[in-house]
Parts: structure tokens; C-alpha cells; sequence
């Protein structure tokens, strides 16, 4: 900073400034609330159905959230203006107050471009004697304004650079990036450079101290946006992967890391994971060109001439925790896909490149797999971010046009086959040889497809997998509900996608939980488009786009994920809870009347519990199957899943809803949005919680007849209170007589579901024992 910049120095417009931004971040707190009050909360409590459903409302929750930003952004611009102004002015102070003390002494201090200097008041023939006499003073003088002059153009660089990093995270709306200060928000962006250094070193060369500076570095600053994008940038793509390579390498990197710090790597994983998935939101002109070079050098061996792994196999296993940006897990799927056909034969053979040999890196150190095979990195990282997952699993692999696609399918009715097109989902899902594995005990692996299904369930439901939809997850979409036709299709007609791999069936019964209208209305065997047809549109309301499903692939979907305790579980409680709330839903008497089905409650409450003991009737013989003829402890496997999801939804069971479609788009979502108590889904709930606590602990050994037996009577009793319950709370019908009537109801469709699997006709059989 110059002299004469600081010295003459006029705060007016400055200052000015700082009372509009200060102006502006309470009229943008004011919008914050409003937006999400008013705008926001309305959105999640009111009752969408069709393209509303899938657009508003999203659209609504994502521009309540560029309010939310909008406010945070003027905040910290704020907070570092009101910063960097404050000292500025404190500088400015100082210069003249230096400048003052100066000419006490007889100083003068003259400015010019680029410098200053400092001399004695004094005619120009005596001024040498003069300065010579005064050198101390002079000297003194000459540090302190310099000193002065440094920490002032420290100040306003540090803030230019935060002020332009903020507004390059965001090409469009809004940053979040929120800091309280402006030294804080520098301290980040000069961390970040300084790891980086770190991490550009030679791996001989990298310390166990370089280490534990990275790894308690990147831990702290992992979801800081402005660290991230310039660590990421800083290190360059190419040095990201060779950094991470040079770690995990047991080949590469000093010896000391792998003998004392190999217990941490994985910490380091997780933490440069986060890092990179923070870095590739921002919208940076850097991080742009960051995302397209490490994308463009995926399928190039890292080291050249000299081999190395690909930088895919490198970079999917750092994809294996946070939040990727989805522009950027969608292009570098794509890529990775066509390298998958190009060293696969369109997926023909496995490629060796992806498989375990002597020479391979370990480039993963999170769990047990090896991390040779992207894909399985890749997957995990889609599991994080629904929407990308949505469109990977919904593009094309192989057309069926192209002359070396290796895949044949059934082309109608005559049986014969002949050349089919595949979605990445059909590949993966249905004919991708994937690579095998083991680990240290000899067991075999399969990390890559349980990942497959966790993305699934990300795909589907529209929310991270391993999570409940919350009030704001959008209704699903017609991609969604294509992708869901496809996985029922698909594990209908080979049950043993499933089956063989029962890993995979916790995600799927998450998945299916979340589409019991669908199901439900595919199992009423209505023709769509019929007047009977809009009844059951009716009685299973569905907010967005629904499932085509058909009668009979749902019966063997709910069997073969039936045959896992988890699986079963989440269907098993999905339905119990959806079942309480489409009674306490259509037994209320102020149900619209263009929303009701009929005027005869007691027919309704029997239709809702008929079908609701069909899917738990199928769900139990998947049960009895895997459990057997002998009497075993199998059984206790399922009561303790149902117990356990007790835990995962707490918070929800006890919770009322609001009337409208929008509560029973799921099971979840409306208990998530609503408030107060006293549904019927709380109650049968706690019912169902504590009988399979009850029988988890229970001594008793049971078979699989008798357990598919148990589910008949529990399923009775939870009706019974489910009607009962409603009834009592809205004097609709006879609590007594319509319990008893719902009870023997579900008890029959619970039946049922034996002879429809059998391919019989419903009500052919008529006991079980």
C-alpha cells in the first residue's frame, strides 16, 4: 500500500458502504425467516400432487434456501469489510501519528510510486550533515511507517483475496460460506495452501510430522469451502492422485507412515474425501478446470510410460465420503462407464485391470476391499448425492445397434432373443462380472455390489441412502419410478439377484418401504384407466409419479426380500405404519369430498387392512422360507431388524400429520413434516416394537410355519388398534364392530398372499397351520 493512500485516506464512502451491507443483512435476515416460515414450511405442510408435487415444491425449498444463503454471504462479506475497515482505520491512525511524532523530530517523510523516504527537515545544503546527525531517528522512523505500511496492505490483501474466493464459489445464487471474521476466513485459505505444499512433496520425503499436519488439517477444515477449493487447486488434479497413491502404496512413500501412522490412514481417506467433495461445489474458474482434467486423465495410468494405476482407481476411492458436486459424478461416470466397455468388451469379460494382483496399490483403506475397481468407490459416492444417482443408473451402457454388444434378451412372446439394450442399472445389476475378492480371513467380498444397492436406494427414494426421507425430499419422480419398474422387474424375474446376494436386501426393503402406494395399488389388480381404477388412485394416494408395477412382480419382490431380516423389516414396519395412516386418513370425516372413496368407512377400513395382511402374508413366507422347517434361533434375526428400526425412526413414531396427499406419499415423510400426537400410527407401532422386543429375547424356538403364523396374529392385533384407534378419534363408525371386521380382513389378505404366490386365486385358501 502507498503512502500517500493510506495517509490521505477518506473512510466516508467506505463507511457508507459498511451501513448499507449492515442494512442489508437485516433486510435479508427478515427474507431469511419469511422464506422459511412462510415459504418453506407452507410448502412442506401443504398437499401437492402431479408436476406441482415434483417441481414446486422442490423448487420452492431450494429458493427458501437461496434466502438462507443470500443472508449468510452479506453476512460474512460484511464481517470481513467491517473488519479489514476497522483496521484500515487503526493504520491510518498510526501513519499519522508516526507521521506527527516525525515532525517533532525535525522528519519529513516523502512519498513517491513504489516507496518513501525519510529525512530531516532541513535546507538540501545541510541536509546530509543533518540526516547523518539524525540517522537513528531516522531509521527508526523509516521502520515504523514501513511496518505500518506492511500490515495495512496485509489487511486489504488478505480481505481481497477471502472477498474474491467467496464470490467464486458461486457462479450462480449464492455462497454459504460462513465466517465470523475476516482473519478466519484468510486462515483458512492459507492452511490450505501450506497442506498443500505438504502434500506436493516427494512420498520418501513425507514425515510422519507432514502427516499428522495433513490428516489434523484436512479433519478440521474438510467442510470449509473457501480450504477446500484452494487446497483441491492448489494441489492439482494430477497431484491429488499422486499424493493419495504415495500414502497408500505400501510399494511408494517413506516407511516410517506405513510403520507408524498405517492405523490413520484411513481417517486421512475419509478426511481428503470430504475435502475434494467440499471443493467440487465450488463453481471457481480453478475448480472448473480441476473437475475436467481429473475427469479427461481417469483412464491414463498415473505415472505414464511407467504404469501405475488409473487415475479412476485412484479418485474413486477418495469418492467414499462426502457430498460430490452432481454435475461432476455425472460426467466422470460417463467416462467411467465407457472405460468400463472399452476394457471390458462391452462388458463381456471382467477386466483383470480391476482385479487384486501382487502388484496392486491398496488405494483403499476404508474397510476391506482393495479399492482396484472404481466402480466401487464411484458407487458409494452416488449413495451420497441422489439425483446424480438417479441419471447414472438411467443411462444407456450398450445400445442394442451396436455390433459388438454381447447382451441377448427375450424380444417378445415367441421366446426368441436377440440383441437388447442395457441401462447402466441392467448392466450392473443383472450382468456385470464383477471382479472377486477376499479378505484376510479368506472370505469373499462384495463391497462393490452392496455399494451398487446403497446407490440404489439413493436413486430411488430421492434421499442419501442409510437415511429417512425428510419433510423437505421431493415426491418421486417419473426417473425415480422408472428405475424402481426396472429393479421390481428385474428381481421378479430372478429372484436370485437377490437372494445370492442378501447383503443387498436392506437397501432394497428401504427402497420398496418407500413405495408401498405404489404396491399397493399395483396389488389391487384394477385395470388403470377404469372408473374402479380412480378408487384406488384415491384409496393410495400418490404425490408424484407412480411405480407401474404389476400384481404379480410385487408378490415376488416382497418373497425374496422377505427371505432377509432387514429387508423384511423395513417392508414390515413401512407397512404397518402405513396402514395406521391410511386409516386415521380416510376414517376422517373431513376428508374432501373429491379425495374420498366412499361413504362406507367400515368397507374402507377392511379394503386398507386386506391389502395391508397381503404384503405382510408375502413378506412372512420369505420369512418361513429362509428361517425352514426345524425349529431354529433364525427367527429372533427378524425380530430384532424390526426392533432395531425403532431406533432409526426415532423421533417419528408419536407424531401427528396433516390431511393431504403429501403425508402418504411414504410412510416417513408426513410423520417427519407433522406435529402434535395421537395417531394411529403411533400406537401400533409401539405395539409392534414391543412384541418383536418381546420375542427377541423370548427363549422359544420357532420354525418357519409357526413364525409365518405369528405375523398372521400380529398382524391382526396391529389392525384391530389401528381401526380402533381412528374410529375412537373421529366417531365414524362402531370402534368395536369395525376392529373386529378390519381384524378378520387383514387376516384373510394375510392368507391370501400363500395361494396368490402359489398362483391360486385370493380366498382359495382359507387356513394355515
Amino acid at each position: 500500500m502507498e503512502l500517500e493512500a493510506l495517509r490521505d485516506a477518506n473512510f466516508k464512502l467506505v463507511d457508507d458502504a459498511l451501513t448499507d451491507w449492515s442494512t442489508l443483512v437485516g433486510s435479508l435476515a427478515e427474507m431469511k425467516k419469511d422464506a422459511e416460515d412462510n415459504l418453506h414450511q407452507g410448502a412442506n405442510k401443504a398437499d401437492w400432487a402431479g408436476v406441482n408435487a415434483e417441481v414446486s415444491k422442490e423448487f420452492i425449498g431450494k429458493t427458501a434456501g437461496e434466502f438462507a444463503d443470500a443472508h449468510t454471504q452479506a453476512k460474512t462479506i460484511y464481517r470481513i469489510l467491517n473488519d479489514t475497515v476497522g483496521e484500515l482505520k487503526d493504520y491510518h491512525q498510526q501513519l499519522l501519528d508516526a507521521l506527527e511524532g516525525g515532525r517533532k523530530k525535525n522528519l519529513t517523510v516523502i512519498g513517491f510510486e513504489g516507496g518513501f523516504t525519510v529525512t530531516t527537515n532541513a535546507p538540501p545544503e545541510a541536509r546530509s550533515k543533518m540526516d547523518q546527525e539524525n540517522k537513528a531517528d531516522i531509521t527508526a522512523l523509516r521502520d515504523r511507517i514501513q511496518g505500518i505500511l506492511n500490515k495495512a496492505t496485509e489487511s486489504d490483501e488478505s480481505a481481497k483475496t477471502v472477498l474474491q474466493a467467496i464470490a467464486d464459489q458461486s457462479s450462480l445464487g449464492f455462497s454459504d460460506a460462513n465466517y465470523t471474521d475476516r482473519d478466519s476466513a484468510a486462515e483458512a485459505v492459507k492452511k490450505a495452501e501450506e497442506l498443500a505444499a505438504l502434500a506436493k512433496k516427494n512420498p520418501d520425503d513425507l514425515s510422519v510430522k507432514d502427516f499428522d499436519k495433513l490428516n489434523t488439517g484436512l479433519k478440521k477444515y474438510a467442510d470449509d469451502e473457501l480450504f477446500a477449493e484452494r487446497f483441491a487447486t492448489a494441489l492439482g488434479p494430477k497431484g491429488t492422485l499422486e499424493f493419495w497413491t504415495g500414502i497408500s502404496d505400501p510399494q511408494r512413500g517413506n516407511w516410517d507412515l506405513g510403520r507408524e501412522r498405517f492405523e490413520e490412514f484411513d481417517d486421512l481417506q475419509r478426511s481428503l474425501g470430504m475435502t475434494l467433495a467440499t471443493a467440487t461445489q465450488s463453481d471457481s474458474t480453478a475448480m472448473g478446470t480441476w473437475k475436467h482434467t481429473m475427469i479427461d486423465i481417469g483412464e491414463k495410468p498415473l505415472y505414464g510410460d511407467r504404469g501405475g494405476p488409473m487415475g479412476f482407481q485412484v479418485m474413486s476411492n477418495l469418492m467414499r465420503t462426502g457430498d460430490y458436486d452432481d454435475g461432476f459424478l455425472r460426467d466422470y461416470g460417463t467416462k467411467l462407464m465407457e472405460t468400463e466397455r472399452k476394457l471390458t468388451g462391452n462388458g463381456e469379460h471382467r477386466n483383470p485391470m480391476w482385479s487384486v494382483s501382487g502388484a496392486s496399490s491398496w488405494l483403499n483403506r476404508i474397510g476391506e476391499d482393495s479399492g482396484t475397481d472404481p466402480l466401487t468407490g464411484y458407487l458409494k459416492g452416488l449413495s451420497n448425492s441422489p439425483d446424480a444417482a438417479t441419471d447414472f443408473f438411467n443411462q444407456q451402457y450398450v445400445s442394442k445397434d451396436d455390433p459388438d454388444n454381447p447382451f441377448e434378451r427375450e424380444t417378445g412372446e415367441d421366446g426368441k432373443k436377440g440383441k437388447a439394450s442395457l441401462s447402466n442399472f441392467q448392466y450392473l445389476f443383472e450382468e456385470r462380472d464383477w471382479p472377486q475378492e477376499s479378505n484376510l480371513k479368506g472370505d469373499d467380498l462384495h463391497t462393490g455390489q452392496n455399494n451398487l444397492a446403497l446407490a440404489l436406494e439413493a436413486a430411488t427414494t430421492g434421499h442419501p441412502a442409510g437415511e429417512l426421507p425428510s419433510a423437505d425430499t421431493p415426491p418421486h419422480n417419473a426417473q425415480q419410478a422408472k428405475l424402481m419398474e426396472s429393479l421390481v422387474s428385474s428381481v421378479a424375474g430372478s429372484p436370485e439377484r437377490l437372494t445370492d446376494h442378501g447383503y443387498m436386501s436392506d437397501s432394497i426393503g428401504q427402497i420398496t418401504s418407500e413405495y408401498l402406494p405404489d404396491l399397493n395399488r399395483a396389488m389391487s389388480d384394477e385395470e388403470r384407466g377404469s372408473d374402479d381404477w380412480k378408487d384406488i388412485e384415491k384409496l393410495y394416494p400418490v404425490a408424484g409419479t407412480e411405480a407401474k408395477l404389476s400384481h404379480t412382480d410385487v408378490t415376488k419382490l416382497l418373497f425374496t426380500v422377505g427371505q432377509n431380516p432387514e429387508g423384511y423389516a423395513a417392508i414390515e414396519v413401512g407397512q404397518k405404519d402405513y396402514m395406521g395412516r391410511l386409516m386415521d386418513y380416510h376414517l376422517n370425516p373431513d376428508l374432501p369430498s373429491d379425495r374420498q372413496v366412499s361413504d362406507n368407512y367400515q368397507l374402507l377400513a377392511e379394503r386398507i387392512a386386506g391389502r395391508s395382511g397381503e404384503v405382510s402374508g408375502t413378506l412372512g413366507l420369505g420369512a418361513q422360507e429362509y428361517i425352514g422347517k426345524e425349529a431354529s434361533d433364525k427367527d429372533k434375526g427378524f425380530e430384532q431388524a424390526i426392533a432395531q428400526r425403532k431406533n432409526m425412526i426415532s423421533g417419528v413414531v408419536g407424531t401427528a400429520v396433516g390431511v393431504g396427499t403429501s403425508f402418504i406419499a411414504t410412510p416417513w415423510v408426513g410423520a417427519l413434516a407433522g406435529g402434535g400426537a395421537g395417531t394411529a400410527t403411533s400406537v401400533i407401532l409401539e405395539e409392534l416394537f414391543q412384541d418383536a422386543e418381546g420375542k427377541a429375547k423370548a427363549d422359544a424356538q420357532v420354525n418357519g410355519g409357526q413364525y409365518w403364523q405369528q405375523g398372521l396374529v400380529r398382524g391382526m392385533d396391529v389392525t384391530q388398534l389401528a381401526v380402533r384407534e381412528s374410529a375412537e378419534r373421529y366417531h365414524t363408525i362402531d370402534a368395536s364392530d369395525a376392529a373386529s371386521a378390519a381384524g378378520e380382513a387383514s387376516r384373510q389378505g394375510y392368507i391370501n398372499a400363500r395361494a396368490i404366490l402359489e398362483g391360486q386365486s385370493p380366498g382359495s385358501i382359507t387356513e394355515y397351520s
